[in-house]
């Protein structure tokens, strides 16, 4: 079973720039920045691993390579998702 329907447009996201702090990313018509602070497992990715995004909904991101799911609106708002890791601690994100 795939998340993505047949046909479905995911040409509409790309990583237009990285740095060392983050990479931004085209989203329809908005760039968006993305911090490695606050989305530390994109940090050690490989930039074909970064490149390789999909945009099944436009409220929704995928990166098949990493096997990572984000809501567009976390990262419009990061400050509202806390993240999470694999033992259930909550690390909020600095805001340096």
């Amino acid at each position: 079973m795939t998340s993505i329907q047949p046909g479905a447009d995911t040409s509409t996201v790309e990583v237009t720039n990285v740095s060392k702090h983050g990479f931004w990313l085209l989203i329809f018509d908005q760039e968006i920045f993305v911090p490695f602070k606050e989305f530390p497992w994109f940090r050690e990715a490989s930039i074909g691993k970064l490149l390789n995004v999909e945009l099944p909904s436009p409220h929704h991101l995928y990166w098949p390579d990493l096997d990572i799911d984000l809501a567009v609106e976390s990262l419009l708002h990061p400050e509202q998702f806390p993240l999470i890791d694999r033992t259930g601690l909550i690390s909020h994100a600095s805001t340096e």
